[in-house]
């Protein structure tokens, strides 16, 4: 089931998710709807919060759907490790039409369950540290908009109020 996905200003975006307790059917139905989001947005990436779930939950695959074996599901990920820097345009499918250039990683290394609640490590280069970084932000409570500073944060935040205000948002 495709899930609709919460826009910047929904607090369930801006609050650190919870730890997953166990992994249950439930939370096997959950993983598909935000696999199956994801696909459909279409991103490459998906936090559980995006959809309204305040768990440490990310789906993410950087071929977008066209290499089965790139999909990978996090359950209570943490960042073990990160090097060096990169600085690329970043958007959001919980921020829609906006972009920016956000510093990350260009390797990043991420330790939590698969989907079956299996302990597993993965190394992430260029885009897929990028990935890991963004959806590791998404469940502590933070947007690719909260990393920006100055004039363009203000420029993107001034927009999405004057879109609410309008019900455009």
């Amino acid at each position: 089931m495709i899930r609709p996905i919460l826009r910047f200003g929904e607090q369930t975006l801006h609050r650190p998710a919870a730890l997953v307790d166990e992994v249950t059917p439930d939370l096997h139905v959950l993983i598909d709807d935000m696999i199956q989001t994801m696909y459909a947005a279409p991103g490459i990436g998906l936090a559980a919060t995006q959809v309204g779930v305040p768990m440490r939950i990310f789906v993410a695959d950087v071929s977008a759907g066209r290499s089965n074996a790139d999909l990978i599901t996090f359950i209570n990920p943490e960042l073990v490790e990160a090097a060096g820097a990169q600085y690329e345009e970043e958007g959001c499918l919980s921020v829609p039409g906006f972009n920016a250039t956000v510093t990350r990683p260009t390797r990043a290394v991420v330790r939590g369950l698969d989907r079956d609640g299996r302990e597993q490590v993965i190394e992430g280069t260029d885009l897929l540290a990028r990935c890991f970084q963004h959806e590791l932000d998404h469940l502590d409570g933070r947007l690719f908009v909260d990393r920006l500073r100055g004039l363009r944060k203000t420029l993107i935040v001034r927009k999405i109020k004057k879109l609410s205000r309008s019900g455009k948002w």
